[in-house]
């Protein structure tokens, strides 16, 4: 299986979903592309929770991610990398590098725009999702 990426964009927030294995070859190309072509994006959430598996040239291309991301001002957060994805993570100690969460704390970054998105073919309110007093 190779990887698949679907996007959607309301404003300046952009949530990429990443399906099946990040690994060399062109599904690294391929996350590239979503994400550096992106247009003045704020915020670029990639999805990992349907990601397969990641070797390491996905996890080059993940922080090569990062490091873009720096470069241009643009807020890039994984959210709920599936267990194995976590794992490798983990084990590289990519987690103090990456800013990795929950779809929940994706939630709230995008609640600040106080905008109905969409999240994962649904419609989400983002008045639902507040946690706590603001």
């Amino acid at each position: 299986m190779s990887l698949s990426i679907r996007s959607r964009q309301v404003s300046d927030v952009v949530v990429l979903q990443c399906v099946g294995r990040i690994v060399r070859g062109e599904s690294l190309r391929l996350l590239r592309d979503a994400v550096t072509s992106l247009t003045q994006p704020r915020v670029v959430v990639l999805d990992l929770s349907d990601a397969k598996m990641i070797d390491g040239g996905g996890l080059g291309m993940l922080v090569f991610l990062h490091c873009w991301s720096l470069d241009h001002g643009i807020q890039l957060t994984v959210v709920n990398p599936s267990a194995l994805v976590l794992e490798v993570l983990e084990q590289t100690e990519l987690t103090r590098v990456l800013h990795i969460s929950s779809v929940d704390d994706a939630m709230d970054v995008l609640c600040k725009n106080r905008r109905t998105f969409e999240w994962r073919g649904g419609i989400v309110d983002p008045s639902l999702h507040r946690r706590g007093p603001t």
